[in-house]
């Protein structure tokens, strides 16, 4: 009995990582921008100072205008705008971000694009420096615009073969062989 104990929990300390959830990032991709705050505890000042400023009404509406959402980790316990990550979707986030051992809190701005902006602070992170970095961002990333759900079926349901009779399409020549070179 200890054997198959063991056995069970070697295979799921091996198949966890393998099976763990996607990052959750992925669900935000094409449509905000995600803000990560990694901070070593709740009660770091970067975090408890954007949490404060977030409660004001207009501060919180230049923040939803811009679209971004807030994801904090403290402590090792993520949350996506105050609500509660699993712990395997904490440890996607993490190391999806790839920012290595580093001390203090970091800060993260992630475009719809995905790419990664490390927003550099002393102390907490004022609100108009977070707007001024989205703000920065290129024009391209600012015009990206979520694929609708019609244009997802229509491209899922573009069948390889011919749509009339219902046949595979024939499969193309293979083009000649380049001629050699003269000197």
């Amino acid at each position: 009995m200890l054997v198959r104990s063991l056995t069970l929990a070697t295979l799921m300390a091996i198949a966890g990582p393998v099976l763990a959830d996607e990052s959750p990032l992925n669900q935000d991709l094409y449509k905000s921008r995600p803000l990560i705050v990694i901070a070593p505890s709740t009660a770091d000042p970067t975090l408890r100072g954007l949490n404060e400023a977030l409660k004001d009404p207009s501060t919180k509406k230049e923040f939803d205008d811009r679209g971004l959402v807030l994801y904090s980790v403290a402590a090792m316990v993520g949350k996506r705008d105050d609500k509660f990550l699993d712990q395997q979707a904490t440890m996607a986030l993490i190391r999806e971000l790839s920012l290595g051992a580093r001390n203090g809190t970091q800060v993260v701005l992630v475009g719809k694009d995905g790419q990664k902006h490390e927003i550099k602070h002393e102390g907490a992170v004022e609100p108009k420096s977070i707007f001024a970095a989205v703000d920065a961002l290129p024009a391209e990333e600012k015009a990206i615009v979520a694929p609708t759900v019609a244009e997802k079926k229509q491209a899922e349901a573009k069948p390889a073969g011919d749509a009339k009779s219902g046949k595979p399409a024939k499969p193309a020549k293979p083009a000649a062989p380049p001629k050699p070179l003269e000197d």
